[in-house]
């Protein structure tokens, strides 16, 4: 957020509309619009997954985590936030009733009872009118702040955009790039496993401690962490999402994976409705070779350190039937349910080859992970340093023979 600026936040799950704003607000006419009320110009920034959505397409930066909406309004600097659904506090109505925020909701399932909330139903076939409604409507309200603007300076630089696609050219390039230089660094041992650690805030708890510091004892023990979702905020609030950071929180080998590549040992990879891009990268290591014949036999591990809504569950239980050891933190629903509760963290190994577990102690919930990965090691006879031999002509012929 910029205090010279129009502040325009979206905030939500569907990245149809805020694809349409962005559009509009990066136009001459907005801008110079914005200049005649008054501003340099237009800041657009992102809570939740829109937010993660938006950064990986076209760079605006991140506003904040799910626990964080109403900490955007009370900055006196948000002249307007576009909600959609999912993860969309009521309480933000009364929070932007105190300032000038105008709070716009856009759809029908979503919209909210207090009067000083604006509904505009986004319609897909009048995209561009809509989005030039709500930014010229952000524009407007930039004279009307009438408290002081308190925007934090604390800001972290992150690296953003990995995707299947993009993680393959990183590792060889446009001719060369292939998951199997990942695959070579996990059966030699610089890299332990992969993690996927994804989800929400929860209130519960304090805010992002569970995801920053499991992912931090993950690389620090040579898991490379793969993260979406406001995990994924959390990590580079806490400066996670730099090829540099690789130096100060990584183990030996992961650092010097990392250094050599040019990555991050915490890949963003998208929005929590990106997750299926984790699987898709897994799908990628065991077509690689070298690693077993189905993502059950990888030695990796899922987690979701806060998770608080349904979809969590409905997404972890994906991972788990495609065969990833899934770990939740904070809380369990089948706590109360001791017979299925055992199903679910035994009974579904024996059919899908991944399972569920819970553990709330974050450092506890990381090493659940490592010694699930290390498992998977010793079951792939990977576990153990092996000498390198540098074979001559004889020796290669004595093989094949």
């Amino acid at each position: 957020m910029k205090e010279d600026h129009v502040n325009l936040v979206i905030h939500g799950h569907e990245p149809i509309l805020s694809e349409v704003i962005v559009q509009v607000a990066n136009t001459q006419e907005m801008i110079d619009y914005a200049k005649e009320k008054g501003a340099r110009g237009i800041q657009l920034s992102g809570i939740c997954c829109t937010a993660n959505e938006l950064l990986q397409r076209h760079g605006v930066p991140l506003c904040g985590t799910f626990l964080q909406q109403e900490l955007a309004i009370i900055t006196g600097a948000c002249d307007a936030m576009v909600v959609d659904i999912q993860c969309i506090m009521q309480n933000v109505a009364n929070v932007a009733n105190c300032f000038h925020t105008k709070l716009i909701t856009t759809h029908p399932i979503a919209k909210m009872e207090q009067e000083n909330v604006i509904h505009i139903e986004f319609d897909e076939h009048h995209a561009v009118e809509d989005a030039t409604k709500i930014v010229k409507m952000a524009i407007d309200n930039f004279a009307n702040r009438s408290s002081e603007v308190m925007i934090p300076r604390q800001k972290a630089p992150l690296v953003a955009g990995f995707g299947v696609e993009s993680v393959k050219y990183h590792l060889g390039g446009s001719f060369r790039g292939d998951y199997y230089t990942l695959n070579d660094n996990i059966i030699n041992g610089r890299i332990r496993g992969i993690g996927g650690v994804v989800g929400c805030n929860n209130a519960r708890t304090r805010h992002n401690e569970g995801h920053v510091e499991i992912v931090k004892e993950l690389i620090k023990n040579d898991v490379i962490v793969l993260t979406t979702g406001c995990n994924a905020i959390a990590c580079a609030m806490a400066g996670l999402l730099t090829p540099e950071s690789a130096a100060v929180y990584c183990g030996d080998g992961l650092a010097e994976v990392c250094e050599t590549v040019g990555i991050p040992p915490v890949l963003h990879v998208g929005s929590c409705v990106d997750n299926s891009r984790i699987l898709l990268a897994a799908t990628e290591v065991v077509k690689a070779g070298g690693l077993g014949n189905d993502i059950s036999d990888l030695p990796v591990a899922g987690s979701a350190p806060e998770w608080m809504s349904e979809k969590a569950i409905s997404i972890g239980h994906y991972f788990v039937v495609s065969g990833v050891y899934t770990v939740f933190g904070v809380t369990f629903p089948t706590a109360g349910a001791p017979v299925f509760q055992r199903y679910l963290f035994k009974g579904l190994e024996e059919l899908y080859g991944g399972m569920w577990d819970f553990e709330s102690d974050p450092i506890k919930h990381a090493w659940k992970m490592i010694n699930h990965i290390d498992k998977k090691r010793a079951a792939l006879g990977i576990d153990k340093a092996r000498e390198r031999v540098l074979m001559d002509f004889a020796a290669r012929q004595a093989l094949e023979a």
